[in-house]
């Protein structure tokens, strides 16, 4: 199947996506800050540029886009039909370099959150992303991801 745009059209619109101040950080952002918590965006100096760090709670809060990160079993994350093999290994490299920092965060001390894109979607679900941060913070658990099938299984994509 054809793209149904012409090569231009998408080089710019691809050219427009922003990778900070997205608007599902924005949303995880104004959740930690109304339930108190302060923090520091984009830290270059710890592995993967976490979106959200806590310094006080070693706490690194990566906000992933679900087509971007190829979020698994998520509809949002879906390969193009155009230039498939590009996209795979585009989107598996994201995936791998995820992990890598995860890992490399994890032997540093800090827990590491994954909050996909899909969660935010929803305006009805933000009280429940919000109820998912605070579990999640106030857990003594490593790893976590929240996803729109974590917070609302009723309602999976």
């Amino acid at each position: 199947m054809a793209d149904i745009v012409s090569s231009t059209k998408r080089s710019q619109m691809m050219s427009g996506i922003k990778s900070r101040n997205t608007l599902p950080e924005m949303l995880v952002r104004k959740a930690l800050f109304a339930m108190g918590h302060r923090f520091r965006l984009h830290r270059r100096d710890l592995p993967g540029t976490p979106d959200i760090a806590m310094p006080g709670r070693k706490i690194a809060i990566f906000v992933h886009g679900c087509f971007w990160h190829a979020h698994q079993g998520c509809q949002y994350a879906k390969i193009p039909s155009t230039r498939a093999e590009f996209w795979t290994a585009k989107l598996q490299g994201n995936a791998d370099r995820d992990r890598r920092a995860a890992d490399e965060l994890a032997a540093m001390g800090w827990r590491v959150l994954n909050v996909w894109e899909c969660s935010t979607r929803d305006p009805g679900s933000i009280a429940k992303l919000t109820e998912a941060l605070r579990a999640w913070i106030d857990s003594s658990a490593p790893t976590g991801d929240i996803s729109a099938q974590s917070i609302a299984p009723a309602c999976r994509p």
